[in-house]
């Protein structure tokens, strides 16, 4: 039987919002309520649309995580776009296993903890904004990278990359924190990426064009 594990405490709302999204919320509300009280029904109208839109972008949803040793779980929703072996990265020393998955503005944005482990590195690059399904997206857009060290020492690397529309990406981890698979750490706004950089020798287990969760579907194994 397969267990599963709860890493973050349950929410305690029937519709849990990331906290990020509460300035456009708060936002998005305050300007509605402007153009109702001056009798602009129609502009109030969208706005109140937008504002639902906003609330709903950024639902964060409890999950369960597979507890299978060796499990690397996706950090983040969205559509596999890339499944390929790179001799070499900007991110991780030697060969690896590359995974991008691709977040449109419909997916849950919140991303997770891939494997257990400590954080060995993370780096910031103010890059560009190309769309983010485009392979150069990768090494061009903005991006952090989280480079986690599993106890067998086997190296994890995560990079968060900014889209065409995205343009804050947050990450509350800090070198040295040791962080549990299916955790919280931080999400990307409006559509975006995540890669995710595996050991060579990694079992996976997702294929291009796969739809993936955060924290509950497995990538593969090391």
């Amino acid at each position: 039987m397969v267990k599963f594990t709860r890493p973050d405490p349950d929410d305690q709302y029937a519709f849990p919002i990331a906290k990020p999204g509460f300035y456009f919320i708060i936002a998005a509300a305050f300007a509605t309520a402007v153009f109702a009280m001056v009798g602009a029904a129609p502009i109030a109208i969208i706005g109140l649309a937008i504002t639902f839109f906003i609330c709903w972008f950024f639902r964060d949803p409890d999950r369960v995580v597979p507890m299978y040793q060796g499990t690397v779980v996706s950090p983040a929703d969205g559509r596999v776009i890339i499944v390929a072996s790179v001799e070499e990265s900007p991110f991780v020393v030697g060969n690896c296993v590359k995974i991008s998955i691709f977040m449109s503005v419909f997916n849950v944005h919140v991303n997770r903890i891939p494997h257990e482990g400590k954080v060995k590195g993370i780096s910031y690059f103010p890059g560009k904004f190309f769309s983010a399904n485009l392979d150069k997206a990768s090494k061009e857009n903005e991006h952090n990278a989280v480079l986690i060290e599993t106890d067998k020492g086997k190296s994890v690397c995560m990079v968060q990359i900014a889209g065409l529309i995205a343009r804050r990406i947050i990450c509350r981890l800090k070198e040295g924190d040791l962080v549990r698979r299916g955790e919280r750490f931080g999400m990307i706004c409006f559509g975006s990426r995540l890669d995710v950089y595996l050991p060579s020798d990694a079992k996976i287990s997702v294929t291009v064009g796969n739809r993936v969760k955060a924290g509950s579907s497995i990538l593969g194994y090391i």
